[in-house]
């Protein structure tokens, strides 16, 4: 899971640069549909077993992760990967938070000290890391969405794990989200096909395969890790996503670093427990 966050840190500033010749949601789909065709060719004989319940988790599952990254992806066109990485690193509080609104599971005190944070965090990233205004630049609203679908994601992974077949609900989301992809073009006016190149599928191809391993990893290790718990490791990316943004170039203004700083702060108090707590069982 810890090599996860590294995969996805990284996978920031190279779809920046694949958009350079595609649109968002053409390569979404093409991504995840490479990475259905990777996992599904290692599974080809776990799938002859493949589940009603395997299919059902693999379109929810799918629903969100189409969200998530075509949001994301289209907040790409408008701020810096680093930026889009700290932004999408809110739905590691927003876990609890969502998991008590559907399974009626409380949040620890500890973990609305760190949707407070978090939020502190965001306004530094308003109004372009400038100013304190909640003037939101379309890239980060468009990010700030993804974030909760990501959130809804990994809830949805935590609640199906133990009751599927890793590898076939791993193809299903994957081809699923593939699916609603292509379908969703024409709503958010993607008419046009890009043109094909090398370019294009060596990125698709490349970011298929990483999606795929990301996708397998989260799915297993989600069967013993609470997904509260899996949230917090995941807090890596925003940190990979920094640091390889800074290596490529980019300059966030001061106050975004520090709304950085925040949102990396609130994911870890969002699941510290200090001792005078758990000894009141609060």
């Amino acid at each position: 899971m810890v090599g996860v966050t590294m995969i996805w840190g990284v996978t920031f500033l190279t779809v920046q640069h694949a958009l350079s010749y595609s649109s968002p949601l053409f390569f979404v789909g093409c991504r995840f549909a490479a990475a259905a065709l990777a996992v599904g060719l290692v599974s080809r004989h776990a799938l002859r077993s493949i589940a009603w319940r395997d299919v059902r988790a693999g379109a929810v599952i799918g629903a969100c992760i189409v969200t998530g990254y075509g949001l994301q992806t289209m907040g790409l066109q408008h701020v810096a990967s680093s930026e889009s990485g700290f932004l999408t690193a809110l739905y590691v509080p927003l876990v609890p938070l969502l998991q008590w609104v559907f399974w009626r599971r409380p949040p620890h005190i500890m973990c609305l000290a760190g949707v407070a944070c978090a939020f502190a965090g965001m306004l530094c990233f308003a109004d372009g890391g400038q100013g304190l205004a909640l003037s939101f630049t379309t890239g980060q609203t468009l990010t700030l969405v993804a974030a909760v679908a990501f959130a809804l994601e990994i809830c949805a992974i935590g609640h199906y794990a133990a009751r599927v077949n890793v590898r076939c609900v791993t193809v299903a989301q994957l081809a699923f989200t593939a699916l609603f992809a292509f379908a969703l073009r024409p709503l958010v006016g993607e008419h046009e096909t890009p043109a094909l190149s090398w370019e294009l599928a060596a990125f698709a191809g490349g970011m298929g395969c990483a999606s795929a391993l990301i996708q397998v990893a989260m799915n297993w290790a989600q069967k013993t890790v609470d997904a509260s718990r899996a949230a917090i490791i995941y807090a890596g990316e925003p940190i990979w996503a920094g640091l390889f943004g800074r290596l490529a170039g980019e300059r966030l203004p001061g106050l975004a670093l520090i709304g950085g700083a925040l949102i990396v702060l609130a994911i870890l108090v969002s699941e510290w427990r200090p001792r005078r707590l758990r000894a009141r069982g609060t």
